[in-house]
């Protein structure tokens, strides 16, 4: 495969467009979501509601990515990409609402913020399955690095901005600010055109699914690509769910620190995107996913032995440098051992496991913390990514690519 630059996909406009829409819906999202974790917190809610903010916004998208792959390999992805940032520019006009209103509990918070979830749900797929009608296949590893690159510098980007906007205007200014963003990703995705070849005989969504799991069940590298992402995301979600109590309790300030810690994550998850490609040029995906997670365990025990501001600043950027250089190859590997025909449904696959992994991660570590505290359930997490790379000893990583059949 041709090593391609990490920004070279950029060159083709139908890519460079989506990747405007990616970055607009993403930024809003992490805006949102620290002001949906923030009014939580402000409102005196114990921690383990707290990190359901984190499951709300995961849960959904396991439950629904492999139908909304499906959806994505049997209909026009750009009419999907459309209609879900339509309900999720409404529904964040609701959440505005309550927030402005005074009256905003946490199950009508979390029930929108699932909802909002769930629009990302089958935005992703589509989005995700059409990257490889955009760019050549020589440039598709670069630019689903690239997707990924963006995606984490709007989580850089937005909790640091979020935490600003909570400050000077409240959550209700963060939920509108994620409205607007809505609004611009249409526009954008109005002048939008990708190709697709749809299936000439259509069958249906259960037929779909079904396929999608046998292939993902009969093929190793794909159930070991899975298995890697369920165990990493779940054992390393305390940091991301409970980065707000770690804000309030352990250094007891308020939402601006609390944007710029999880801005910190998301600062050094760019970096971790920004270099996937050379790594991936030069070491192996087993080499990259061990050292990943032991420097993200490692700058998670730091952050629970609860040091300075700024040593705990710099932590995290290790910590989230390590968190998407493994999120990155478990995306870029399935993207890549997938053939076309199922590639929607597999990239769901992976999303569905990531994403259930946090959530399901995110709800035990925050009862983990409303037992034992913050700082334990930070550290438990992070001893348990140093030694969740043994893993590897039994299943390692596959390959960056499935062998291509000769021509």
């Amino acid at each position: 495969m041709t090593r391609s630059a990490t920004f070279s996909p950029l060159a083709h406009r139908v890519f460079a467009l989506a990747m405007a829409g990616v970055l607009l819906t993403n930024l809003g999202n992490a805006i949102q979501s620290v002001g949906a974790s923030w009014l939580l917190t402000a409102g005196g809610e114990p921690a383990d509601i707290v990190a359901l903010v984190q499951t709300a916004i995961n849960l959904p998208i396991m439950l629904l990515a492999l139908p909304a792959g499906a959806w994505a390999d049997m209909h026009n992805r750009r009419r999907i990409i459309l209609t879900a940032q339509t309900g999720m520019l409404l529904i964040s006009l609701v959440l505005a609402w309550l927030a402005l209103s005074g009256n905003a509990p946490a199950v009508p918070v979390l029930i929108l913020t699932a909802l909002l979830a769930c629009g990302i749900a089958c935005f992703s797929p589509a989005m995700g399955a059409s990257i490889g009608s955009t760019v050549p296949r020589a440039e598709l590893a670069a630019a689903v690095a690239l997707n990924i690159l963006i995606f984490n510098t709007a989580r850089a980007v937005g909790p640091a901005m979020g935490g600003a906007i909570v400050s000077f205007g409240g959550s209700t200014a963060a939920f509108l600010v994620n409205a607007a963003s809505y609004l611009i990703a249409i526009a954008i995705y109005l002048r939008w055109r990708p190709t697709q070849d749809l299936p000439q005989n259509r069958r249906p969504l259960g037929s779909m699914i079904a396929e999608g799991l046998r292939h993902a069940a009969t093929t190793p590298q794909i159930r070991t690509i899975l298995l890697r992402a369920l165990t990493f995301t779940m054992t390393g979600a305390a940091a991301w769910a409970l980065m707000p109590l770690v804000s309030k309790d352990m250094l007891h300030s308020g939402s601006t620190v609390y944007g710029v810690l999880l801005g910190s994550l998301g600062a050094g998850a760019v970096l971790g995107a920004a270099s996937a490609t050379f790594f991936r040029a030069r070491y192996s995906a087993e080499l990259i996913t061990r050292t990943a997670g032991l420097i993200y365990g490692l700058a998670c025990v730091g952050v629970a032995l609860q040091p300075s501001l700024g040593a705990m600043v710099a932590l995290l950027v290790l910590a989230g440098a390590g968190w998407v250089q493994a999120l990155s190859g478990f995306s870029v590997a399935a993207q890549l051992w997938a053939p076309r025909e199922v590639v929607g449904r597999i990239v769901a696959l992976a999303s569905a496991v990531t994403f259930g992994g946090i959530a399901f991660g995110s709800w035990l570590w925050g009862h983990f913390a409303e037992d034992y505290g913050v700082a334990s359930a930070i550290m438990a997490s992070g001893a348990g990514m140093v030694v969740l790379p043994l893993i590897g000893l039994l299943l390692p990583m596959p390959a960056h690519e499935a062998p291509q059949p000769s021509a």
